[in-house]
């Protein structure tokens, strides 16, 4: 598999920018959004860097399988996640269930 990445730089180099943008966004992307410029600047690092990454998996690095079991775990805690969520409302139990007995605290001016 190593070598067929190396034979194909372009799609080796596409798997580690989506790879890359895919895990920005879940792990260090800030609450709000950035200006544009900011936005536009962060692409083409995360570009540039994924050209660097290319150059490492080209070595006989394996970037692209480290990554992809990066990706896979993230989906996994992120299915848990579903499946705690869909359980405790099913079962009317849980931290879900305990907060709608309180009351909504609000900040009116």
């Amino acid at each position: 598999m190593q070598q067929w990445f190396s034979d194909h730089k372009l799609i080796s180099y596409l798997l580690i920018l989506g790879f890359t943008i895919y895990i920005f966004n879940k792990v260090f992307r800030a609450q709000q959004k950035l200006p544009i410029l900011k936005e536009i600047l962060v692409y083409i690092l995360m570009a540039f860097g994924s050209g660097v990454l290319l150059i490492m998996q080209v070595d006989k690095l394996p970037i692209i399988q480290c990554m992809g079991v990066a990706v896979l775990m993230m989906l996994i805690h992120r299915g848990r996640q579903l499946y705690d969520k869909w359980k405790d409302r099913s079962a009317g139990t849980g931290r879900d269930a305990m907060q709608a007995d309180k009351p909504i605290k609000t900040d009116q001016a």
